[in-house]
């Protein structure tokens, strides 16, 4: 199913079709073309073209690239567990070496040491799947939760059958892969040296696989945690982006008419004045005002603009029908000349005013004061009236944050072709927005008491659901950075923690030698920071190339910030020499004439 989008300034029509064959879809999207180029033209117009995308593309397109982030971090976490798992269940193994030795000399081969141990494996896989599951119910529930506005279907994700299948198939192969390391080197193990609880070799071979999971750790750890602080890093870029308004104390809704007794655009007109007077009046309200398209609700409009200065150049620009006070209450900075006023009504020169992007793309350094506009759908031919440009306005975000489309023309109502049947409330309070809104609605409703009241949210709720998709995903990744530090903290800590076991002995000789606690405990952290210095160079390198897939979640930082590798480098260090510390301090409490005489 495809979607079709046609537009000529301003005039937008989508239509959705469900096509033939794929060979068929150029001839009827040419056909399709072509009707509506005839009743462009037979209307006087100009068509700007056709967009077709499929009706798939067209929902998911904005979510595809945090879901895609999103199941790049699951993967990352996914692996940093089974690696976690796999050295513990190594270091487990070594503690064992005994007993596989006493069945591989009572005759147990090894392909029956390797099919118990992967057995075990799968047991504990099993076990740790069957608690994910009934944790992920739970979780599904706070993720729809926490998931933001827009997101197609939140509704239908649910723990179902397909997903019981697929965690079962993937806890089966994960049980498989993570018990297949131990049993390989359980069943290479030589009974008469495992019997030899002394046997430096056997310990030496379980330590070099041990420390390489363990950097492969750090590094996945470092590329999660990289991840998310460039994503922490863009949000806070966008966040201290001016939108060109205050949006503090501003509360927000809209008033739809319908019905035929506003069909007229005079009716519709006094309908909207009635409202905002009436609103005007409540206690608390310090100033109201209409527009057509509320900045950062989604909605916009785009109609075209022809400078007289450049006859024949007509130019897309976002368009606003305001009420006088919209640029009071919304405090948008004046640049040059005036504010629209209540002069500007039906009949009275036509007054328009310019964002200060628009300005400065077509006049550059010259004043556009007093310059000639012409405006409207349809644009190419002289039938719209001039306007003249009375002011330019500060630049205002109407789509998003991190989008800059602030080229954009304003009017009042009573001057521009039509009254929208549809148009925001913005109210600027003296207290808290919110606690208004039940008044205000019925303000409202007290000049009809049938209009629809929708969308009822305070401009600053509005302004943070911009960028919800990105905080939704910075939230997940940094959940799932915090679990990959816990988890590579937990393995540099098993690793030093068992190498401090093994070596007791070469420890006590050492003390027994002169070695004072603090060269002990420098021993073994050295052992842990090189280690870590170990993954995070790998990761450092896995990093640069991760963050390449989150690109489009970025805002004002580059994949390579130097700041963020900084911070997470500094951070990753710091909790790997917290991990070292309990196994540093055994070692540094060891009494050599103990050790020396249980050896």
């Amino acid at each position: 199913m495809s979607l079709l989008r046609w537009r000529n300034f301003g005039l937008r029509c989508n239509t959705t079709l469900r096509f033939r064959p794929i060979q068929e879809n150029g001839a009827i999207t040419y056909a399709w073309l072509r009707g509506c180029t005839r009743a462009s033209e037979s209307a006087g117009g100009i068509p700007a073209g056709v967009m077709v995308t499929s009706l798939h593309d067209h929902v998911a397109s904005n979510v595809k690239p945090a879901l895609l982030a999103i199941l790049g971090a699951v993967v990352l976490v996914l692996l940093i567990a089974s690696v976690n798992v796999t050295n513990l269940l190594l270091a487990r193994g070594a503690q064992r070496r005994g007993e596989f030795a006493v069945r591989a000399a009572l005759g147990a081969g090894q392909r029956r040491l390797m099919r118990q141990l992967i057995t075990e494996s799968l047991l504990l896989a099993v076990l740790g799947g069957t608690l994910g599951i009934v944790v992920a119910k739970l979780g599904v529930r706070v993720l729809v939760a926490l998931s933001p506005p827009g997101l197609p279907r939140a509704s239908a994700i649910r723990v179902d059958s397909a997903v019981l299948i697929f965690a079962l198939a993937i806890t089966t192969c994960i049980g498989l892969l993570v018990g297949l390391v131990p049993a390989i080197h359980a069943s290479r193990n030589d009974p008469h040296s495992g019997l030899q609880q002394s046997s430096r070799r056997s310990i030496g071979a379980h330590q070099v696989v041990r420390r390489s999971l363990v950097v492969s750790e750090v590094a996945l750890a470092l590329v999660l945690l990289v991840s998310a602080g460039l994503l922490l890093r863009s949000l806070d870029r966008l966040f201290s982006i001016d939108p060109g308004f205050d949006a503090s104390h501003i509360l927000t809704m809209q008033v739809q008419e319908s019905g035929n007794r506003y069909a007229r655009d005079d009716a519709r007109a006094r309908l909207f004045e009635q409202a905002l007077e009436s609103v005007r009046h409540l206690p608390g309200i310090a100033s109201a005002a209409f527009v057509s398209q509320l900045p950062l609700s989604g909605d916009y409009e785009v109609y075209g603009i022809e400078f007289e200065a450049y006859p024949g150049q007509a130019e897309a620009a976002f368009r606003y029908a305001v009420s006088p006070d919209y640029f009071k209450t919304m405090r948008i900075p004046l640049r040059r000349g005036r504010l629209l006023d209540e002069g500007d009504r039906a009949g009275a020169p036509v007054a328009v005013l310019i964002s200060e992007s628009l300005a400065k793309s077509k006049f550059h350094d010259r004043d556009p004061i007093g310059q000639r506009v012409r405006m409207g759908p349809n644009m190419g031919h002289a039938d719209k009236p001039w306007a003249t440009i009375v002011g330019v306005v500060e630049d205002v975000k109407q789509l998003s944050l991190g989008v800059n489309e602030a080229e954009a023309f304003y009017t009042t109502p009573a001057q521009w072709e039509w009254v929208d049947n549809a148009q925001s409330v913005v109210v600027r309070t003296a207290g808290d927005a919110a606690s208004l809104a039940a008044p205000v609605r019925n303000a409202i409703w007290s000049v009809d008491k049938d209009l629809p009241v929708v969308r009822v949210a305070t401009m600053e709720n509005l302004l943070a659901q911009t960028e919800a998709q990105r905080r939704f995903a910075l939230i997940i990744f940094e959940a799932f950075a915090l679990v990959a530090l816990v988890l590579a903290a937990t393995g540099i800590y098993g690793v030093l923690s068992g190498s401090v076991t093994e070596r007791m002995r070469e420890i006590g000789v050492r003390a027994a030698l002169g070695a004072t606690r603090e060269s002990i405990v420098a021993l073994v952290v050295r052992q842990g920071m090189t280690l870590t210095a170990f993954g995070m160079a790998i990761g450092l390198l896995g990093a640069a190339a991760a963050s390449q897939g989150i690109v489009a979640m970025l805002f004002g930082v580059s994949p390579l910030d130097p700041v963020t590798y900084i911070a997470v480098i500094a951070m990753l260090g710091s909790v790997s020499l917290l991990a070292c510390g309990v196994p540093a301090w055994r070692a540094a409490r060891v009494d050599p004439a103990i050790t020396l005489r249980a050896e």
